[in-house]
């Protein structure tokens, strides 16, 4: 069996060197009884650094000739497999044994090193995802890592605005797609990104079930759809749907996708919204997912965006007292109220003639 289970493991292969001078590498040269020898990494930014006490190298034949290293750990990120498998046929054919995370690359996908390693008398191990562990406890598990797209660090140069709310069922998909229309019917370029598979109504110009997504990949998701737009559409601003809620009760589990997409989308302005007497979720309240969003990422709630559907007080005086309650622009979608919301976003953002 080639994968990883203890840290015992891997002090049979002392001593090492590393591949990737990141997260990765300096988790592994942290466990405890390894032997670091080396460490090496492509970037020629951290060649000639010090790293975990040793200097960066970019040349594995060397580290090799100049220490007694049995082993190397491939501790690279996700969308550097081409590296990571140039450095195990390296290491393999210098007769090294090999670890690698399923990260960098997954021995599952690339059957034949292990072949290769067992030809040159070396072994090959994997510090997997363990979905093992998940399948003994609840039966089922996928069939190998979800988590596959790369790593971006992205900031757009489009304002952003992320349309989030109190609870699923609440009114983003609705507000984010007229929030988007009403501003092409304006005049600008405006961009809807949609996070659902029923996002298919227009304006979305791109739609994808987030929730489906690794929760690793989901702010990549979102970040590479923005770029996408940006370099497709040189858009004026775009309008990001969120899901679910980050403060709602009663199913927690879509709240790590929430944090997920407001992190990707990093927006400029942030709507709200609120479905009152909901008749099958738990919202918290307005002021609690302000507070959240407002913590999660440095951007501003601008306006707050109100689901009336099971609303039956009287109306008269609602959208006032909100709007003393919370300091915050107010209004229903449906009724003409998508032009307060759209004011409030060109004056805080200053897209357009307005500066901001």
């Amino acid at each position: 069996m080639y994968s990883v289970t203890s840290v015992e493991d891997l002090q049979e292969l002392n001593p090492f060197i590393i591949i990737g001078c990141g997260g990765g590498g300096e988790k592994f040269s942290n466990f405890t009884g390894i032997e670091s020898v080396g460490f090496i990494d492509d970037s020629k930014k951290k060649q000639g650094q010090e790293f975990c006490n040793h200097i960066i190298s970019s040349s594995l034949a060397e580290v090799v000739d100049n220490t007694d290293a049995r082993s190397v750990a491939i501790m690279l990120p996700i969308g550097a497999e081409g590296s990571a498998l140039k450095y195990a046929v390296q290491a393999i054919d210098l007769g090294l044994n090999v670890v690698c995370s399923f990260r960098s690359l997954s021995l599952d996908c690339n059957q034949s090193l292990l072949a290769f390693a067992q030809s040159k008398g070396v072994q090959i191990k994997e510090i997997s995802s363990r979905l093992d562990v998940i399948r003994s406890i609840f039966g089922t598990a996928p069939e190998s890592c979800t988590e596959i797209l790369p790593k971006l660090d992205y900031k757009p140069e489009t304002p952003v605005v992320f349309v989030g709310g109190t609870s699923q069922e609440c009114g983003k998909r609705t507000t984010t797609r007229i929030l988007g229309k009403t501003a092409q019917e304006m005049g600008l370029n405006a961009g809807v990104i949609s996070t659902d598979e029923m996002g298919l109504e227009q304006p979305a110009d791109l739609n994808f079930r987030a929730g489906s997504l690794s929760v690793m990949d989901v702010a990549s998701a979102v970040m590479g759809s923005i770029k996408y737009l940006e370099e497709k559409k040189n858009p004026d601003i775009i309008f990001v749907e969120g899901q679910s809620s980050l403060t709602e009760r009663g199913n927690p589990h879509p709240r790590g996708l929430s944090a997920a997409i407001l992190v990707g989308a990093q927006p400029d302005a942030t709507i709200v919204c609120h479905r009152f007497n909901h008749p099958y979720r738990q919202p918290v309240g307005i002021a609690e997912e302000i507070r959240a969003i407002e913590a999660v990422e440095p951007t501003k709630v601008v306006g707050i965006s109100l689901n009336l559907r099971n609303f039956t007080n009287d109306k008269s005086s609602l959208f006032s007292q909100c709007q003393e309650k919370y300091g915050l622009p107010v209004a229903d979608i449906y009724q003409g109220g998508v032009s307060i919301l759209l004011d409030a976003i060109i004056q805080y953002t200053g897209i357009g003639d307005v500066e901001k």
